[in-house]
């Protein structure tokens, strides 16, 4: 049984961090370099902690990005935090209510076009660490 509920966990895991971006040219999709810890606050609950890799092209189309986690056990009550940093500066910080299934979602500006004058700032390009936590139930 533990086996199973493991292998269900690291599922749901690698779907929390793959990490939706639009358009299909901006990615962060689980590989080998996503590292996934999970440190004990108590024994009843842990702190689940994935970083990942995020990569935004130069010449994206759209001015969206998602980061999306698949429905999952949580422990109600706490939200998921999601950092973003370029190197080892941290650039952007969120925290997201975990839906009753245990799926969270988070939209940013990928890009940021003004609507008087056409001017384009890119607020996010290029390769980001991507850390999100999250609070779990101890198995």
């Amino acid at each position: 049984m533990k086996v199973k509920t493991s292998v269900v966990l690291l599922g749901t895991i690698i779907l929390a961090v793959s990490l939706l971006l639009i358009p299909s040219n901006v990615s962060a999709a689980p590989n080998t370099s996503e590292i996934i810890t999970v440190t004990p606050i108590n024994d009843k609950i842990s702190l689940e902690k994935t970083s990942s890799t995020m990569s935004i092209p130069e010449n994206k189309a759209l001015v969206w990005g998602m980061v999306k986690g698949e429905p999952s056990d949580y422990v109600e009550r706490y939200p998921v935090i999601i950092q973003f940093f370029k190197g080892e500066e941290p650039v952007h910080v969120a925290q997201v209510k975990v839906k009753g299934d245990g799926s969270y979602e988070y939209k940013f500006k990928i890009r940021n076009v003004e609507q008087n004058t056409g001017k384009i700032t890119d607020i996010f390009q290029g390769k980001y660490t991507v850390k999100i936590f999250k609070v779990i139930h101890n198995k």
